[in-house]
């Protein structure tokens, strides 16, 4: 089955007034390259996919798997301006980021990051929110890229921050969820499992599959401890509604099983 990769690049570039000799030099690839994709007659390699879904700031699955309106790429742009004022990032001044402001890592910047990970001057420069957040340790702050950590409305969606403190493979905890930097990337998901050399992690969405990683691949791991978001979850009440309905079942039942009994 083909994606629609082509056709949302070209709409892409439509938005954002880039022509394609302009939109391959982003991202290091020919201009006939970008015209085969928008002409289906070819697909850009997964790690292009990804440098795409990074730089502007839309989830792996919705540039494969559906065909982006412009209201829903405006959308995106729209809500990342949103986000820039909403969390004032700026640029952090070295003694700013040591008073507590929490270094982040936007989508845009999760490849620039695996490469300057260990670089303190790269670090202490990152844009950085202050939030009434107390980890022990070093802290980070993620722009979560992709929906497989949300089902049905709830859990974490794409575009929320997630707050994280630095861990140690042998702090792992099966259930809690993990920011993992890897040479490939920054994947979210949840811990299923654990072992001397490696771990497996599965998305909050099972169509997801899972995914399953050397320890020695593992550059870095964040324990996720909060978010920060601005959707609005819908209330959790599924579990009491059935709960009533159970009951009010069972009272019909033996008014009917006992039809002579007397109120």
């Amino acid at each position: 089955m083909t994606s629609n990769i082509g056709k949302n690049i070209k709409k892409i570039r439509s938005l954002k007034k880039l022509s394609q000799a302009g939109f391959a030099e982003i991202f290091d690839i020919t201009r006939g390259s970008v015209g085969a994709y928008e002409e289906g007659r070819a697909e850009p390699k997964i790690a292009t996919i990804i440098q795409i879904a990074n730089y502007f700031g839309i989830s792996i699955d919705l540039l494969l798997n559906k065909e982006l309106s412009v209201s829903d790429l405006y959308s995106f742009d729209i809500l990342n301006k949103k986000l820039d004022v909403a969390h004032k990032f700026t640029k952090a001044p070295e003694k700013a980021y040591r008073k507590g402001g929490i270094g982040l890592v936007r989508v845009d910047n999760y490849l620039e990051y695996v490469v300057n990970y260990k670089n303190k001057d790269f670090v202490s420069n990152l844009p950085y929110i202050e939030l009434p957040v107390n980890f022990k340790g070093s802290s980070r702050a993620f722009e979560l890229n992709g929906s497989e950590m949300e089902y049905n409305h709830n859990g974490l969606h794409h575009g929320d921050i997630l707050l994280a403190a630095l861990v140690s493979p042998a702090q792992f905890k099966i259930g809690n969820i993990y920011a993992i930097v890897t040479a490939d990337g920054i994947i979210t998901r949840r811990l299923q499992a654990t072992t001397t050399k490696s771990i497996d992690l599965i998305a909050d969405d099972p169509n997801y599959p899972t995914t399953s990683l050397k320890k020695d691949e593992i550059l870095e791991a964040w324990q996720v401890k909060g978010a920060y978001t601005t959707y609005l979850n819908p209330p959790k009440m599924l579990d009491e509604r059935i709960l009533m309905l159970e009951n009010r079942m069972l009272s019909l039942e033996d008014k009917i099983t006992r039809p002579g009994k007397k109120k």
